[in-house]
């Protein structure tokens, strides 16, 4: 469940549940205030080491830079910021252009001598004219160029709905992306918001097709026109496709004997999930959901929907739904979130299901994950050691948040659960 959907929920059960659920609450945002920091970032990333670019001797002859800057629109503007960089034998491996009302806002691409910092490269700009300078480091994926990145992020976002806030953060940056859904009652959330969208220096705010609201925040670099067109295209593009899913799914066999098959999920598993719910433990539904029993149905709706992450499904061969694995976008982190009904616990179901979500997160570009889950929560905690990644413990009154860092790579097998795939 997301932060979102915890900080929400309504209250208005017994007051035994209210306190407990109050206390995790508290917890939560506690947690969540000691680690969101959205400050912007200083002109040199400080970064360990910068990659090693194409053709360089060493991995420290040069260093990729990303940088942003604003000149005046007139002649000889960008020629005189041109040759400043040259003087610093500072290649321009791309440029953009973003015009603005007033002045151009260029976006370039930089391979820079290793020995220079960030802040020549930025004094250098600012002598030959250029203003607001912005620059960070890059890295050999911004090598691509960007029509053929933009066409990239659309094919991507074609194929399945729930690749759309992946593709905006890829798009815009290091930027946080929230999803409101409509209100219950039939209202819109989107009203207030123009058809077109809206910009505003550093969010913008455009009307999801299920009539919600996607909200993109970049505090540390205001938005140009250009960018709010782009993003406002691969939204369009979205809701003309309509609600998607890839149909791939994996027949597996675990170790017991038993087939299982593994697919991906949405809104139209509504019922099903429904139904495991009612075969499900009280014990089980209040160690995934932290809350009042009652009100998991609730929930399901928004998990499933693609528009806040991805759901996989796990049936048995006669199709019942046994277990569902969440991978959900929270701002600018992800959550991984798991719930197997008890007859099917203990069999590595939720193991294989944790390892799917963590290796389709890393292949989203994601750093880390995270699960909240309750101390005693023994299974949880397993499953989160047994992927094999440095993890990070928080606990606070009884709420633990395991954050794992993501290598390069992940496995997605679950031990003793081989795999069969099927188109």
């Amino acid at each position: 469940m997301t932060r979102k959907v915890t900080e929400v929920t309504e209250l208005k059960n017994d007051c035994r549940s209210a306190t407990s659920w109050q206390r995790v609450t508290a917890a939560f945002n506690t947690w969540r205030t000691r680690r969101h920091e959205h400050a912007p970032p200083t002109g040199d990333t400080e970064s360990p080491a910068p990659e090693p670019v194409p053709g360089a001797n060493t991995p420290a002859a040069s260093t990729l830079w990303r940088m942003r800057t604003t000149v005046k629109d007139e002649p000889g503007s960008l020629a005189a910021l041109c040759t400043a960089l040259a003087e610093h034998r500072v290649d321009i491996l791309s440029l953009q252009t973003h015009p603005l009302a007033e002045g151009t806002v260029d976006e370039f691409l930089l391979r820079a001598p290793g020995e220079l910092p960030a802040s020549g490269i930025a004094t250098a700009v600012r002598t030959a004219g250029g203003t607001d300078t912005w620059i960070e480091r890059a890295d050999a994926h911004d090598l691509v160029d960007a029509p053929t990145r933009v066409l990239g992020l659309a094919a991507r976002t074609a194929l399945d709905a729930a690749e759309l806030p992946l593709a905006l953060r890829q798009l815009l940056g290091r930027c946080t992306i929230r999803s409101q859904p409509s209100p219950a009652g039939g209202g819109r959330a989107s009203d207030g918001v123009p058809v077109e969208g809206a910009l505003d220096d550093t969010v913008m705010r455009l009307r999801a097709p299920e009539g919600g609201v996607i909200t993109v925040e970049r505090p540390y670099l205001p938005f140009t026109p250009t960018e709010f067109a782009r993003a406002r295209a691969l939204v369009e593009l979205d809701a003309r496709l309509g609600p998607r899913v890839p149909h791939g799914r994996d027949v597996l066999t675990l170790a017991e004997g038993s087939d299982i098959t593994v697919r991906r999920a949405d809104t139209r598993d509504l019922e099903a999930a429904r139904a495991m719910h009612e075969r499900c433990s009280e014990r089980t539904l209040r160690l995934r959901y932290h809350g009042p029993v009652r009100d998991a149905d609730r929930y399901l709706n928004h998990l499933l929907s693609p528009r806040f992450g991805r759901t996989l499904a796990v049936q048995t061969a006669s199709g019942r739904l046994v277990g569902l694995g969440h991978l959900l976008w929270d701002g600018d982190e992800t959550e991984v979130a798991v719930l197997v009904e008890d007859a099917w616990q203990r069999r590595g179901v939720g193991g294989e299901l944790l390892g799917r979500l963590v290796a389709m997160a890393a292949e989203g570009g994601c750093r880390s994950v995270y699960a909240v889950t309750q101390a005693s929560n023994t299974g949880m905690v397993a499953a989160m050691r047994g992927l094999g990644l440095p993890l990070d413990y928080q606990v606070e009154e009884g709420t633990l948040v395991i954050t794992a860092r993501l290598g390069e790579s992940v496995s997605t097998g679950a031990g003793e659960v081989g795999s069969t795939s099927a188109p």
